[in-house]
């Protein structure tokens, strides 16, 4: 049988050795478009950091196009990129359903999900669709960014070609050690690792460290700032399709079907808060879940779902990629529910804040930086349902206290978490290791430095020539 499986990984090896897929983006951004939303300054210093690095090549490499917040953020950055005059591009890797089964292991083991990853999976499914994808790889920059698990074995391929940074957008704070073992050598090789938060870095990672917390694009279709009659015009084909009276107080759901969502935990709360709770209009519990191209788990969580919730009429369960559906909901919601037990950062959370609605969100990983409890949403224990279902009730007996929940909530993310924020970090990344800045950016998190690593690696050079000199 092990046979015969690696005989098939062999043959589906030779389908995938193809050119790594390229993303055109479907239109050009023209900077000034932001000035409403981030000021002239910030605008200026944008441009400012830009000035030197004309025509500097910037790529990235993920594993899919569509769905995740990885993605969306890509779409962003590169048209940005163009714009400001760099020649970015970005490439996706190919793989097989086996490929993204075991990767999605990896990302899973990596938050601490306690599940099997065997050898088997690791050098059939992991490492040989890596070969496949190396044998047509050929991706030069100045800077090159690799995002999370799938792609990173090909930093050790011979087919990437510059500073080589690997992102990493999940919490590795305690990752599966078996898993982590065999990824750090990767991480290793590269020159510099960018995570989101300073608790999420793993031990053992000898190269320079960085912190770059994520954002949105205000000027992505489902972040448009909506009125209500905007809004209500938004989603309105969805909300006849599913039966959804807008006049009812909506609680909404929006994200991927994942086991770290905890979405089950979120109808046990609605469903508690119903049975302690009365109403002049009974609430709705809106699930809406996007799909991945790389994540082949969403359709168990799915099903899990909508076998829990039953025939509750107060619920309603829908997969949907609509982005104006996702911004419509947002804006509609009277609270937002995200209380994830593991999350890198949640740009949901973001973009519902965004929209100037109150978020229920649970205290782990980037959450915490975006929900501030009493301010800007509640925060919660993601297990207990008896305060998640409390703090629903909260939002929907307070309004006006919930609206300036909102009205605080949309101020922290102009300040902090907007794309543009995120261009401008690496602007200063790629400012630093194309030479242009001497120092490093204020957002490194160890003393190692990108000079201290090639000198490092020269002295390892000379004393390995000097080694192989002397044996012959």
């Amino acid at each position: 049988m092990q046979y015969r499986r690696l005989a098939a990984s062999l043959g589906r090896a030779g389908r995938l050795a193809a050119p790594l897929e390229t993303f055109e983006p479907e239109h050009t951004i023209d900077m000034d478009e932001y000035l409403p939303h981030i000021g002239q300054e910030r605008l200026d210093v944008l441009r400012k950091l830009a000035e030197p690095l004309q025509e500097k090549r910037w790529c990235h490499l993920n594993s899919t196009f569509d769905g995740g917040g990885v993605a969306e953020m890509l779409r962003s950055l590169v048209p940005i990129a163009r714009s400001l005059g760099l020649d970015a591009d970005w490439y996706a890797i190919r793989g097989t359903d086996e490929f993204f089964n075991i990767t999605k292991k990896f990302h899973n083991t990596l938050q601490g999900l306690d599940q099997t990853v065997s050898a088997e999976e690791v050098l059939l499914d992991y490492l040989k669709t890596i070969e496949a994808n190396a044998s047509n790889t050929f991706i030069h920059g100045d800077v090159v960014v690799v995002h999370d698990p799938q792609p990173l074995a090909l930093v050790n391929q011979g087919v990437l070609f510059g500073n080589i940074l690997w992102r990493c957008h999940i919490d590795t704070s305690k990752p599966n050690k078996l898993v982590w073992r065999f990824l750090k050598p990767y991480i290793n090789q590269t020159a510099g690792a960018i995570f989101t938060l300073p608790e999420y870095i793993s031990e053992g990672l000898n190269v320079p460290l960085y912190q770059v917390m994520p954002g949105i694009d205000p000027l992505a279709e489902k972040n448009h700032p909506l009125s209500e009659e905007e809004a209500l015009d938004a989603v309105g084909p969805m909300l006849d399709h599913f039966n959804i009276d807008p006049e009812r107080p909506i609680l909404a759901a929006i994200s991927r079907y994942d086991p770290h969502k905890n979405q089950g935990r979120i109808l046990e709360a609605f469903q508690k808060m119903k049975q302690s709770q009365s109403f002049k209009k009974p609430p709705l519990l809106v699930f809406l879940g996007n799909t991945a191209a790389d994540d082949p788990e969403g359709g168990v969580i799915l099903e899990q779902l909508i076998d829990q919730a039953g025939d509750d009429p107060d619920v309603r369960i829908i997969v949907e990629n609509n982005n104006r559906y996702v911004g419509g909901l947002m804006r509609l919601a009277k609270g937002f529910i995200h209380v994830s037990t593991r999350e890198g950062f949640g740009l949901v959370v973001t973009e519902a804040l965004w929209q100037g609605t109150p978020v229920i969100g649970s205290r782990v990983g980037g959450i915490l930086k975006q929900v501030l409890d009493f301010d800007t949403g509640y925060l919660v224990n993601p297990l207990d349902t008896d305060d998640i279902a409390l703090k629903m009730a909260r939002i929907l007996d307070e309004p006006e206290h919930s609206k300036t929940l909102g009205s605080n909530g949309r101020e922290l993310v102009r300040d902090n978490f907007l794309i543009t924020n995120v261009m401008a970090n690496y602007l200063r990344l790629i400012r630093y290791y194309t030479g242009v800045d001497e120092s490093p950016p204020d957002f490194r998190l160890n003393s190692l430095t990108y000079t201290e690593l090639v000198q490092t690696m020269r002295r390892s050079s000379v004393l390995v020539n000097k080694t192989e000199k002397d044996a012959s």
